[in-house]
């Protein structure tokens, strides 16, 4: 039985003792102590042999520059996001894209030479709130792992790193204060999509799937037809305040592929959405998910003293009083008379 060898300076692959998830490990001399014994570069672990033979044969088609005294921090976020990033969730990886924007004081400086302290700096200094703190703490605990991985460091300071905690509630009303600020900033970026949740009460998924044609005219009311996730919030009919029409014209006069909320033509997706709302929370120095539009939407509809009724309509929600869903001339002229309640 002939047995081939691979050629001198390709690696090897070796599987590790234990019960490990990827148990091989994929490595390379990198070069050789005082003594003679061989120094290893890990490349990677692998599931199986085969796996392992794979990823050294992608590595010496383009080998990685893994030179641990010379890497920087940005170099190696640009090595992991080649080689590690595309195994994350888009939204994971948006976040963690984002989180690297924070990083821009240790881009720089040798990766092995970055202490605790200076990472928990770019988590304190980065002016934002807990989700952006907690992006760039996982961020560098996916880097210190991927140093470990091609012995650049031999501890993660990563683990000694702390941000601010997540507030106890997820469900935080906007201040009048608030909705005043965003209407002073309607024109930023992605504002009027904000000022558009705080108007109609969808869901994120619901609003972006909304196209041109959802606007229509009901009765002499131009009305939004929307909703997805149940039964009594499927193709509701949400009257367009009065406040908002000028928002909703201009996102039918600026689509290109028929949605109302688009990117460069095409249908936002979430994770996108997630980064332009983002953006426009850290401009205008506010704290609130997409999902609090819509628990202010309704909190707003109680305090105005809308109808029960009209406000399960309007969120989609299956009460006692609205029965079988039937719009009539009556029902869209109280839907409308009710959200115009909120004048604010």
């Amino acid at each position: 039985m002939c047995i081939l060898k691979n050629p001198n300076g390709y690696g090897t692959v070796v599987r590790l003792s234990g019960n490990r998830r990827n148990p091989y490990a994929v490595r390379k001399t990198s070069r050789f102590n005082e003594k003679g014994h061989p120094v290893y570069v890990n490349i990677g672990y692998a599931p199986t042999k085969e796996a392992g033979m794979i990823m050294l044969a992608e590595y010496n088609k383009s080998p990685w520059d893994i030179e641990a005294d010379k890497i920087t921090l940005a170099a190696l976020f640009e090595l992991w996001k080649e080689k590690r990033m595309p195994k994350l969730g888009t939204s994971n990886a948006a976040s963690l894209c984002s989180a690297y924007k924070h990083c821009k004081a240790l881009y720089g400086m040798k990766y092995n030479q970055i202490k605790s302290y200076q990472m928990q700096d770019c988590i304190d200094s980065c002016g934002c709130g807990y989700s952006t703190q907690g992006a760039i703490k996982n961020l560098f605990g996916h880097l210190d792992r991927f140093a470990m991985e091609l012995d650049i460091i031999t501890k993660c300071c990563s683990t000694l790193l702390t941000s601010a905690p997540i507030p106890e509630t997820s469900k935080l009303p906007f201040t009048d204060e608030e909705v005043s600020r965003l209407w002073e900033n309607q024109f930023y970026p992605s504002a009027d999509s904000v000022l558009f949740f705080l108007y109609t009460g969808f869901r994120i998924s619901e609003m972006l799937a909304l196209k041109v044609s959802s606007v229509q005219e009901v009765e002499g009311v131009t009305v939004i037809m929307g909703g997805t996730k149940t039964e009594a919030g499927k193709n509701r009919l949400v009257p367009v305040h009065s406040k908002i029409s000028t928002i909703v014209q201009n996102r039918i006069a600026q689509s290109k592929g028929g949605y109302l909320f688009e990117h460069n033509g095409k249908k936002l997706n979430e994770t996108q959405y997630r980064v332009f709302w983002g953006a426009v929370m850290d401009a205008l120095q506010m704290e609130h998910t997409p999902h609090e539009c819509r628990h202010t939407f309704r909190s707003r509809l109680d305090s105005a003293g809308a109808n029960k009724v009209c406000i399960d309509r309007l969120m989609g929600h299956k009460s006692k009083g609205t029965g079988e869903r039937v719009y009539t001339h009556k029902t869209i002229s109280e839907l409308k008379f009710n959200i115009e309640l909120i004048t604010s």
